[in-house]
């Protein structure tokens, strides 16, 4: 006889884990409830269409006598009234990570990918080629895949691809949450710092991967970035064999030849061991995403995957919301919205744009969202990235005042950043803010341009004001 339905009451229920958390406990048959602050698109769209009452934040009285057991998302303090009643109550407490693997991963072959790069497109690509070769396979994905109708489903086959973040677990765990998954298949994409809020240096970043690469058992496998040191540095703890993939070592498992940027997308060769494979074809833009492909490839392969099955899931992928997105075109200027925030993503991004819009000028526009993006020692890094853009338009880091107080690592100077991008002949201007740097991105625009804005946020939803004073 089946199980009675529990009552599950989700704390910080807005969060892009948690909200898919709350449709894969429904999909099982379970009752949701939560709270949280304002909620906006998409979250507060998907838990309205899942019918989740969410609860004014963060009344005890939430906790009514029906909530069987309550889960913390990561944006709860410690102090949080709503959790320090459920503990009063002696209510099982557990977090986001924790319930994933304690409800769904603990049945299934978790194939975790991980890694400051590429996770949230690789994790979708995945789940992808599983699902078109009709494997079925349950998904947690932390963005909005637009070849399926939400970021997680709990599938009927093996395979459950979950998106491995490194960032705290819970107030009380501050681990990654990957740790929680108990990978089977780990896929390691690349190594890099961030989250400087969480982690002190690119040491303690590779800490944190080697942990997770420790956890894949002596049966399991790792699937790795090759062309990537750090990457090849943390698999010192491996245990599980490791399979590489590679978009320029011949000695890897797979290794993709041949590679085409067009305005179409990728095309490339894939050859296993030396030996042809597949060709194939990816409707997205930039190398990163051919090395996300081959990750796919692998995955698909462990799973059983004709390389025919492969070749077609690769060719049908639609990509990710904010992943290379084009938003329209207005007056002849075409934006594209991307997540891009770290150097390295936002130098990706703008050589994406580059080869799927040639012969265009290409503005760079980008927000310095996060405690990390904003800070002072990134001014280099940047300069790199943003000197590949034919023209750069910058807000001022979000967290300026955070990043400036005595004793912090100091916020990026936007203003001498515009002045060494015009030294080198770009040109480039900056405000304080979106609105205001949509005021002065608007009279150097000309039809034929297209603006990519970057950020790890919503940017002041410059994008869609932009297209809205283009049309204007």
């Amino acid at each position: 006889m089946p199980a009675a339905p529990r009552t599950f009451y989700l704390i910080a229920i807005g969060g892009t884990a948690m909200t898919p958390l709350a449709g894969l406990l429904i999909e099982k048959g379970d009752r949701v409830l939560g709270s949280d602050g304002p909620l906006y698109p998409p979250m507060s769209d998907r838990l309205r269409a899942l019918g989740v009452e969410v609860r004014p934040a963060w009344d005890p009285a939430n906790l009514t006598p029906d909530v069987d057991r309550v889960v913390v998302g990561n944006l709860a303090r410690g102090d949080n009234p709503e959790l320090l009643e459920a503990l009063r109550r002696g209510l099982p407490v557990a977090s986001m990570p924790a319930t994933l693997h304690d409800e769904i991963l603990a049945s299934r072959h978790p194939v975790v990918v991980a890694g400051t790069h590429g996770k949230t497109t690789t994790t979708a690509l995945v789940s992808w080629v599983l699902h078109s070769a009709g494997r079925d396979p349950g998904f947690l994905v932390g963005g909005e895949p637009l070849n399926v109708d939400g970021p997680a489903r709990l599938g009927t086959g093996p395979a459950f691809v979950v998106e491995g973040d490194e960032y705290s677990t819970s107030y009380a765990d501050k681990g990654p949450k990957f740790l929680h998954y108990a990978p089977r298949t780990l896929v390691l994409t690349s190594v890099e710092f961030d989250h400087a809020d969480l982690y002190a240096d690119l040491p303690a970043v590779k800490e944190a991967f080697r942990k997770g690469v420790a956890v894949v058992p002596a049966g399991g496998r790792i699937v790795a970035f090759a062309d990537d040191p750090n990457v090849r540095e943390v698999l010192d703890a491996a245990r599980a064999p490791v399979s590489f993939y590679s978009l320029v070592d011949a000695g890897a498992e797979l290794v993709a030849s041949g590679l085409v940027e067009s305005e179409d997308g990728l095309s490339f060769e894939v050859r296993r061991v030396g030996a042809p494979l597949l060709s194939a074809r990816l409707p997205l833009s930039g190398r990163h995403n051919a090395a996300n492909a081959l990750a796919a490839v692998s995955v698909g392969l462990e799973f059983g995957l004709s390389p025919a099955e492969i070749t077609r899931g690769l060719a049908t992928f639609r990509g990710v919301k904010r992943r290379m997105e084009i938003r329209g075109t207005a007056s002849g200027v075409t934006v594209v919205d991307d997540f891009a925030h770290h150097p390295t993503a936002v130098a990706s991004t703008i050589a994406g744009a580059k080869k799927r819009f040639p012969g265009r000028r290409i503005w760079a526009a980008f927000e310095p969202r996060s405690m990390t993006a904003g800070r002072a020692d990134f001014f280099g890094p940047y300069l790199d990235a943003l000197s590949n853009a034919d023209a750069v338009a910058l807000a001022a880091p979000f967290h300026a005042a955070r990043l400036s107080q005595p004793g912090g690592p100091g916020a990026l100077d936007v203003v001498a950043l515009v002045e060494a991008l015009r030294a080198k002949g770009l040109e480039a201007l900056t405000a304080e803010s979106p609105d205001a740097l949509l005021a002065v991105l608007l009279p150097p625009l000309k039809a034929g341009d297209v603006v990519v804005t970057m950020s790890s946020g919503a940017f002041g939803g410059l994008p869609e004001k932009l297209l809205r004073a283009l049309q204007g």
